[in-house]
Order: structure tokens, then sequence, then C-alpha cells
């Protein structure tokens, strides 16, 4: 067995582990196992019969009748890559969770995922994520060994694995890409000699061990570094020396094994097209171009399709989506929150189990769009489901501190000090899984057999989105006649009539200020689950557009200045701003006469009430800063404000406004200050009273 660079104190544990994945392998070997045969036993439910052979799932030929609705995606190729990355499994299973088939049975994940259509497996590798003492860092602990042992199990069904070397001992992203520990106090050409003997062994341990390996990442979104390097011209020095690791392994193997490199933030395009350029320029030797494209993150997968294209037609390289996810709920299930939450969640999905399935299908969709170098797309933690339950807090805490299955342990502050060491504990991901929080399949593990060719699938509704009822005090209720409805195939999906619940809408008060709820029925649905709820609000609605300054869109509002040049703008600075981001601010060197204004056009006949938030200073003793109200020949005026100090809000207000029916009001602020005065204002407000 090869020499690991590991801690002395961990090493033992790990090398008795790596033992044991190579005897059982080469048991097993002895017995006449074929090619890809593992000795390693399924974790736990159905045993598999040792006929000598791999596995192989029995896969759709045809469109199948399905819980949920799949549309096919047209001329997807039959080895296009279905993976799930799983690194954190053992952890899980020592952790006591127990894995069920669709059948209610325990049985070993790996062959559950076999059976839902998944051909690859993900894993990631940390150099030594343990503290002196032994102790994991968590995430995981997702060493060598484990890999090994991993990649073994995934062979056994007839699965490859992308072997994902983060070359630091815990998570490596854009925000942090520490070196490991035994790395840090190396010249970069000492480095560059650890990382190519780091990979070369590491990778010989995960072969022998009966893993086949595919693919293997040279980095893990490497986009501001790698191992304690910024430089890029260091990273690209690191890239070379893991490179021509694969490159020998696989040669001297016999295996054919892609390399990857992998980036993030594919929303950015001119940044992400900028990678593929300068290691062409660098003339690194690699095979896979992967990004990490989460939809709730990265843009639009047109965005996703178009720059995987640019970089497949300009480059000449294979692309890959190298994790993604969407969740199926928005609950949590160990007393530790959640990544994604509500204010996440994609236009045109929401969180549940067939908007899963549609997700990871279209995502599936767009990479394949590129064409015959589009290899396939990857789900990142699809098993990571809770360890215990959200009431036992304390319990699932010594089992993620034991095991490393929460995202992060406490003995991860030694390496990791500003994020694990303040924010460690459990599963962030367990709503975004493949399995609900007791180990069962969702049905939208089966889109990776479905895609191919669909399902059939009786209509039903997905989700029908938010319906929120403003009514204006003193104003009469009025129920939107429909909804919009989503139906899980979508081609269905638009306006559906809605019958409201009488007795409710008869106990809304709209005399006073209050928050309702009220019960709706899909026409058409009686006697089935198909119900809407819609909030109701009572209040004073706010009869003006983009009155926090929170919208792009500008047109609205008009500002006129003297002067040559505009004192005004729209700030981004949360501290200046009453509410959300944004503001508008003024300021100038010069002395400074504006007015900001909105016109409000078809008005019902009525008294309205005008006023706005401003606060500021240096303004001089001669300002006159004032809210106004046009309607016709007639001009509302407040008395002027006085702005003396940050965050000192003064709120101008006009009352009794009157307006006849159909006619215009224009509001806005008027400004004329010193020379050195600076304010913003923000959330205006004009309603009917």
């Amino acid at each position: 067995m090869k020499y690991l660079r590991v801690k002395k104190s961990a090493a033992a544990g790990r090398c008795r582990r790596i033992a044991a994945v190579l005897t059982a392998a080469l048991a097993l070997g002895a017995a006449g196992c074929g090619d890809g045969q593992t000795g390693t036993e399924p974790a736990s439910g159905t045993e598999q019969t040792d006929t000598g052979e791999a596995y192989v799932a029995q896969l759709p030929t045809g469109s199948e009748e399905a819980e949920i609705y799949v549309e096919p995606i047209e001329g997807l190729s039959e080895d296009f890559i279905k993976g799930v990355d799983i690194s954190s499994i053992i952890a899980e299973e020592e952790s006591g969770v127990v894995y069920y088939n669709e059948d209610g049975e325990e049985q070993d994940i790996f062959q559950t995922l076999a059976d839902a259509g998944v051909n690859y497996i993900r894993v990631r590798v940390w150099n030594d994520p343990y503290d002196e003492d032994g102790n994991g860092y968590g995430g995981g602990n997702n060493d060598v060994e484990k890999a090994a042992e991993i990649g073994a199990r995934a062979a056994k069904y007839g699965m490859k694995l992308l072997v994902d070397f983060h070359y630091s001992d815990f998570w490596a992203d854009p925000n942090k890409q520490f070196a490991p520990k035994e790395w840090e106090d190396m010249t970069l050409e000492e480095k560059e000699t650890a990382l190519y003997e780091f990979t070369k062994e590491s990778l010989q341990t995960i072969l022998d061990a009966g893993a086949d390996v595919g693919m293997v990442q040279i980095g893990n979104e490497i986009n501001t570094g790698m191992a304690g390097e910024s430089s890029w011209d260091n990273v690209v020095s690191l890239l070379k020396e893991g490179s021509q690791a694969v490159r020998e392994i696989s040669e001297e193997s016999g295996e054919d094994i892609l390399i990857a490199v992998h980036f993030t933030n594919i929303d950015d395009k001119e940044q992400i097209m900028s990678y593929p350029e300068s290691l062409e320029e660098a003339g690194l030797d690699y095979d896979v171009f992967g990004v990490s494209y989460y939809p709730c993150w990265h843009g639009t997968m047109d965005n996703l399709t178009e720059v995987l294209q640019e970089i497949s037609t300009n480059y000449g390289k294979k692309v890959a989506v190298l994790e993604t996810s969407y969740p199926y709920t928005l609950e949590e299930g160990d007393g530790f929150s959640n990544s994604v939450s509500e204010v996440d969640l994609l236009d045109g999905y929401t969180a549940s189990v067939q908007s899963q399935a549609t997700c990871i299908r279209d995502v599936m969709a767009a990479t394949a769009a590129v064409g015959e170098d589009a290899l396939g797309v990857f789900y990142w933690e699809g098993a990571w489901i809770p360890v215990g339950t959200s009431d036992d807090y304390a319990a699932n805490e010594a089992l993620w501190e034991q095991y490393g299955s929460g995202w992060a342990s406490s003995y991860a502050a030694v390496y990791d000090p500003d994020d694990a060491g303040e924010y460690y504990g459990g599963c962030s991901w367990e709503n975004q899984a493949l399995f609900d929080f007791d180990g069962y399949p969702l049905a939208s593990l089966n889109v990776f057999k479905y895609v191919n060719y669909g399902t059939i699938c009786d209509p039903a509704v997905d989700y029908t989105e938010d319906v929120t009822v403003a009514v204006n005090i003193g104003d009469v209720l009025e129920m939107p006649e429909t909804v919009n409805v989503v139906y899980n195939d979508r081609s269905l999906s638009g306006a559906v009539a809605v019958t409201w619940n009488e007795e409710q809408c008869s106990a809304i008060d709209t005399s006073v200020a209050g928050e309702y709820e009220v019960e709706g029925t899909l026409d058409g649905s009686e006697g089935s689950e198909e119900t809407v709820t819609a909030c109701v609000s009572v209040k004073y609605i706010n009869l003006l557009e983009n009155a926090s300054f929170e919208d792009t869109d500008m047109s609205m509002w008009v500002v006129e200045y003297e002067g040559d040049e505009n004192p005004t703008d729209v700030q981004q600075k949360a501290s200046d701003a009453l509410t959300g981001d944004f503001s508008f601010h003024f300021w100038s060197e010069s002395e400074q006469s504006f007015t900001i204004e909105q016109t409000v056009a078809g008005l019902a006949a009525g008294e309205y009430t005008v006023n706005v938030n401003l606060q500021g200073g240096d303004v001089g003793d001669d300002a006159e800063i004032y809210l106004y109200a046009v309607v016709g020949d007639t001009v509302y005026q407040s008395d002027s404000v006085t702005l003396d100090g940050w965050v000192n809000w003064k709120v101008p207000e006009i009352a009794g406004i009157s307006v006849a029916d159909g006619e215009d009001i224009t509001i806005g602020v008027s400004v004329s200050a010193a020379g050195g005065g600076w304010g913003t204002m923000d959330d205006f407000y004009l309603y009917k009273q």
C-alpha cells in the first residue's frame, strides 16, 4: 500500500480502514468476481446474490406510468451522466440513518440509486479532515478511505465514480480555499510535489478498492484559488501537477479517466468565460469544464446552456454540471436551519416533489442542449438527510460530533474558525435530498430513469401561485375570480376559476386594518384536495410605484434639477435606507436645488394622504425641504423639514387631499440646500383615506 500524507495521530485508524477495504476487494477477487465487483457489503437490508457479475439495474425502455410527470428529453444519449453526490453517506449510516427502497424495505442505498437510473456517484476528498486527536471536522469526514469505500460500493451496483479532490482539509469553495495543514508552510514547488503525490497515491488507493473511476476533479469551485494559493499562475501550476498525476494513473491502470476542472457562479458569464481562456493560454491538459449550477442562485437555464455551449465550441472541451439541487420541501428535520428557504425558490417551481423532479429534468435538458460535448449532470448530496429529529437537538449534535454527519463539527474550529468555528451543526441540505427525512426515496429520485422516455401521469396540480388580496380600509372586499395554477405537466398551467368560502369572506371587517385567510376550491375539483388559500390584507394601500426604490425601473419618478450636474442618485446602502437596501440619495459640493415627483392617474374620488421619510444633514440654515401634492390647479405643501443628522428620520405628511373621480395627483419633494448638504428619501406613501 502506498504512503498517504496524513497526520500521524489520525493515520493509524485510516490505514486500518484502507486495509479492510483492500482485503475485502482482494478476497472477492480471489473468489472469482468479475470486473468492477467488490467485497463491500450493503449497509443494510436486502442482500445481493453474489453471482460474480456486476449488478445491472432494470431501467425503462419506453414511457412508464409514474407518480411524477417527466417530459422526455428528446435525443438524450443513453450514456448521459445522471450522477448523484452522496459524500456524506458513510457518516449518515454510522449515525444510525437507515435508507429504504420503494417497497419500504431496508436496502443498500447504492442499489436504490442504481434502480432509479443513477449511473455515476460523486465523492469529495479532503486530505486530512481531522484534528490532532483524530476528531473529524464533519461534513462526512471525507478522507481518501471513505472515498475508496464509497467507490467500491458504487462499482458493485454498476456505477462509475467521480473523485472530487478539494486539496484542502475541509470545505473548499470561492469563499475559502485553505491549504491542507501539512502543506501550509510549503513553498509553491514543495506544494506542487505534494499535490502530485497525494493525487496519484489517493487515486491508486481508490482504484485498488474496486472503484470504477471515470472522472477526477482537480480542485473544487476554484474561482478564487486552490490549496491556499490565490495567484492564478500558482493555481495553474498546481492544476498541472494534478493533471499529470491523473494521466499517469490512467495510463498505468489502463482505465480511461477524464480530468475535470470545476468553477461556479456561472451567472457571471464574463467572469466564467475568462477561465477556459486562461487555461488554454496556460496549456493545461484537461478534458471537462465543469460548473456548479444551483437554479436558486446561478441565473437562468438559458444562460447555463449558452455558457456551456460557448466553452464547448470555443475551447473544444466536454462540459458538465457537477453540482445542482432543488428543494422538495421548506421543512427542516434536525433542528438546524437549511440553506434554501422560501425566498430562494425559482420562478415556475415550488418546494414540492414534482417541482424538484421537474427542475432536475430541466437542468439536464439545458445541459444536454449543448450537444455531444455535454457529458451530464450531478445532483449534490441527494442522500444527506436528518440525523434524529428536530425535537432532540442535543442527541443529534452528539452524533454529528462523533461521526461527522452534520455540515461541520466543533472540532473544525481549529481549521476554519470564522465559519465552521462559529456556525457548526447539522445538515442544512435535508430539504433538497432525494429521500424524505425518514430515509424513504422520493418519487423525484426516479427522474433519472425517466428522462429518456418520459412518464404517463394523470394531470394534477403541482402548486397554486400565492394569492394575496389587498383591500384599502373602508373599501369593499373583492376576491379574484381566478387563480394561477401550475400543473405537473406544465402544459395546462394558467388561470383557473375558484370559489371562495363565503362565510370566511363575510367575516372580514374592512373598516379596520387586519390580516385574514380565505380558503377556496378550484372549480371542478370538489371532493379533491385541490384547494387554495388567499391571504387578505386590509390596510391603507400605497398607490405609488417603486416607493422604496428597490426596483431598477425608475421610469415612474421624474427628477428635475438646477445647474449642470444632477445631485441625486439611487443609492445601494442599507444603513442609509429606511427599508431594504436602496434609497433616493442627494449630495452636491455646491448649492443644490431639485424636485423628485411621481404622477398617479385616474384616481377614485375621495380624500388622500401622502408622506415620505427623509434623513440627512449639512443642508444649511436657509434650506427649504418640503413635501408637496398637486391636483389640478390646487397645490398642497407641507412645512419645511430640518435634516439634522444621520438616520434622524423626518416624516412630513399632507392629509385631506381632495380628488375628484378620475383626477390625477402628482406628489413629490422639493429640496433647496447648501453645498455639502446630503440626505436620503425612502418609503413614499400615497393612500386613500
